[in-house]
Formats: C-alpha cells, sequence, structure tokens
C-alpha cells in the first residue's frame, strides 16, 4: 500500500523564524525542516504522496509553500493560510491561485487553537470568510483544541456546503488520560457529514517520554467510531512528532492501531490513502 502523509510542514528559520519554537522543550525541532528532510524521514514508511500545511499566519509562507509543491517531489497538496476576516478574501484567494503552484492550493487554516475567545469560528467576519473558502472549492483545517469543539459545531452546521477536516482529532488529553468532553463532541461533530479527520499529532498529546498504542487506543477508537475510514486520514504531523518520536515510529503505531480496531484491507487503505486522495484531490 503507498500512503498518503495528510500533515506535514516545513520551515526555514532563517527565512522565517518561528516563535512558538522558544520554549526549551521545543529544542529537538529548532531547526530548519526541507523537503529533502522530510523524504530522508519518509524513506522506508510507504509514504508516496504528501499534504503540506502552513505554520504561520503568513501568506508569503503559502507563497513558497505553493511554488514548493510545484517541484518534483511528494508534496500533492497545499493547506495555506489566508485571512478569513479581511473583506477581500475572494481576491486574495485568487491571487494564490494564479501564483505558481497555486492549482495545488487545495485548503486553508487558521491557528484557530491560539485564539482566545473560544468562539472565534462563531464570529459574523469568520463566517463570511469560511464561506468564501467555500465558494472558491477548497476546505478548511479545523485546528483546535477540545474547548473549541463546540464553536466548530455550530460552524459546520451553519456551513454545509464547507468541507471541514479536523487536525489531531482535536488534541485530546492523551497524557492524563481523559476522554469526557472530548469525546462526546467529537461525535456530534462526526455526525455532521462534511467534515473528515486527520489521525495525527496523538503522540505529542501523549506523554512525550511514554507512549506506545495501547494508551492512544481508546482515542482512535472514538474517532474510528464516530468517523469511519471513509472519513478518517493518516497525518504524521512530521517534524512536530519528533518531540515524542519518528515518524516511522508513529506510521506503525497508527498501522497498528487500525490492525487491532480489525479494519479490512480496503477500510485500511481509506485511512492511509483514500479519504485525503478525495477531500484533497490528489
Amino acid at each position: 500500500m503507498t500512503y498518503v502523509d495528510a500533515h506535514h510542514h516545513l520551515w526555514d528559520l532563517a527565512r522565517r523564524p518561528q516563535a512558538w519554537l522558544g520554549p526549551a522543550g521545543m529544542s529537538p525541532i529548532r531547526r530548519d525542516f526541507t523537503l529533502s528532510d522530510y523524504a530522508e524521514a519518509a524513506a522506508g514508511t510507504g509514504i508516496g504522496a504528501s499534504v503540506l500545511v502552513q505554520v504561520l499566519p503568513d501568506a508569503e509562507e503559502t507563497r513558497e509553500f505553493l511554488a514548493t509543491a510545484a517541484r518534483p517531489g511528494p508534496v500533492g497538496a497545499v493547506v495555506g493560510w489566508a485571512d478569513l476576516t479581511r473583506p477581500d478574501l475572494a481576491g486574495e484567494l485568487d491571487a494564490l491561485r494564479a501564483s505558481p503552484g497555486g492549482e495545488l492550493l487545495r485548503g486553508i487554516r487558521h491557528l484557530v487553537q491560539a485564539e482566545s475567545d473560544p468562539r472565534w469560528l462563531a464570529r459574523d467576519d469568520v463566517r463570511r470568510g469560511l464561506r468564501r473558502v467555500a465558494d472558491a472549492g477548497l476546505s478548511y483545517d479545523l485546528l483546535v483544541l477540545p474547548h473549541q469543539l463546540p464553536a466548530a459545531i455550530e460552524t459546520a452546521h451553519a456551513l454545509p456546503g464547507l468541507s471541514l477536516v479536523l487536525d489531531h482529532v482535536a488534541k485530546p488529553p492523551i497524557a492524563d488520560g481523559r476522554l469526557d468532553p472530548w469525546a462526546g463532541l467529537i461525535r456530534e461533530l462526526a455526525a455532521l457529514p462534511n467534515v473528515t479527520c486527520k489521525l495525527s499529532g496523538m503522540i505529542t498529546e501523549a506523554r512525550w517520554d511514554d507512549w506506545d498504542a495501547a494508551r492512544l487506543r481508546p482515542y482512535a477508537e472514538v474517532v474510528l467510531d464516530a468517523f469511519g475510514p471513509d472519513r478518517l486520514m493518516f497525518g504524521s504531523d512530521w517534524p512536530v512528532c519528533l518531540l515524542a518520536g519518528s515518524l516511522p515510529a508513529w506510521t506503525d503505531a497508527a498501522a497498528s492501531l487500525l490492525a487491532d480496531a480489525g479494519l479490512s484491507p480496503a477500510e485500511r487503505d481509506a485511512v492511509f490513502r483514500g479519504t485525503a486522495t478525495r477531500v484533497y484531490r490528489l
């Protein structure tokens, strides 16, 4: 099986500083990560295509990512950034698509997890921007924390024509071993047909130095049961995943979780390839 990695990043600290890497715990990933680094990390995992996802709220970063995706390599789609609240968002999306590699823009993402307002997604100006994203035929990646899920649920209800992709299973408190209220909110969100979910980011929500597939299993079971294989997609979250383990270690853990769940080969293929291929039009 050829895997699709539906979520990874790149950065060049000299070109674009990353203030969020300042804390001491981030030192393992406080360096440059290039496309060749990613290809080396993914070698032997079965990953044959990938989705490059924005890191900073910076349209110039998105243009750089689109140009990177246009070159030979594994990147088949880009999830970029644009200011959802700007009145001329439609024009900005058109400009991104007109830039080199712009035909590979498949989605938009904002760092909602960093917003202090838990109902940021419910703001009128944000909803207006999300409608423009839908009108442009793009998806929207939901990067939210569990307490922001109610606003995400309301947004998915309000915008049934917008394809929403939940990143990192909404970052549940795996390190604490708690499922609720996250699990109930996930099931409520998954009941909406315009939402899919990335099986990603789990090992960095666990204890970085003490995790295994068994401790991730209860959370994987919730999203598998809620979304089903046809609305779930594998993502590495490389290089952020290096805080807790290697890309191959997470790929192996994800394969183990799917095998333990009793998924058929076709269902495993959906999670590791089919859903991302469909949603991001790879």
